[in-house]
C-alpha cells in the first residue's frame, strides 16, 4: 500500500513539474528553406534544455547535400530562452554525405520583456565548405505549446 502511494506521489510530482516547463516551436517556409524546430526548457533556474528536435529542407538545388535534414538535441549548439526572448543555433557538422560542408541555422525571435504566446523573428542559414558558400535569411514564426 505504501509503495503504491509513494509511486503515485512521485508521478504526480513529475506531472506538476512537466506542466511548468515551457515548450517552444519555430517554423519558416519561404523561397530558400522550410523548417520546423521544437524545444523544451525547464522553468527552474538555469532553464536547462529538456529536448530539441527539428527538420529542415533547403530549397536551392545546388545545396543537395542539405536538401533534407533532421535535427536532435546534439545539433543545438547554442540556446537562450528568457522573458520573451528566444535564441537558437543549430549546427550540423555534416559528414560523409555532405562532402565536408557544414550547416549553421540561427533563429532570433521575440522581444525581451514582452513574453507572448505567438511571436516572430528572423533566421539566418549558412552552409560552408562546399563549392561556394550559401547564405539565406528570412522571417520565422514562433510560439509556445
Amino acid at each position: 500500500m505504501w509503495r503504491g502511494m509513494i509511486v503515485l506521489a512521485g508521478l504526480l510530482g513529475a506531472a506538476g513539474a512537466a506542466q511548468a516547463d515551457s515548450r517552444l516551436f519555430c517554423s519558416a517556409d519561404d523561397a530558400q528553406a522550410r523548417f520546423t524546430l521544437e524545444s523544451g526548457f525547464a522553468s527552474d533556474a538555469g532553464h536547462r534544455l529538456n529536448h530539441f528536435r527539428g527538420a529542415l529542407i533547403v530549397k536551392d538545388p545546388a545545396q543537395a547535400a542539405f536538401a533534407k535534414r533532421l535535427f536532435e538535441s546534439h545539433h543545438l549548439s547554442n540556446h537562450w530562452s528568457r522573458d520573451g526572448e528566444l535564441l537558437l543555433e543549430v549546427f550540423d557538422g555534416g559528414g560523409d554525405d555532405t562532402g565536408g560542408a557544414t550547416l549553421d541555422l540561427v533563429v532570433v525571435a521575440g522581444k525581451r520583456g514582452k513574453p507572448i504566446a505567438n511571436f516572430s523573428g528572423t533566421y539566418s542559414l549558412t552552409i560552408e565548405g562546399g563549392e561556394k558558400p550559401y547564405v539565406a535569411e528570412g522571417k520565422v514564426s514562433c510560439g509556445t505549446k
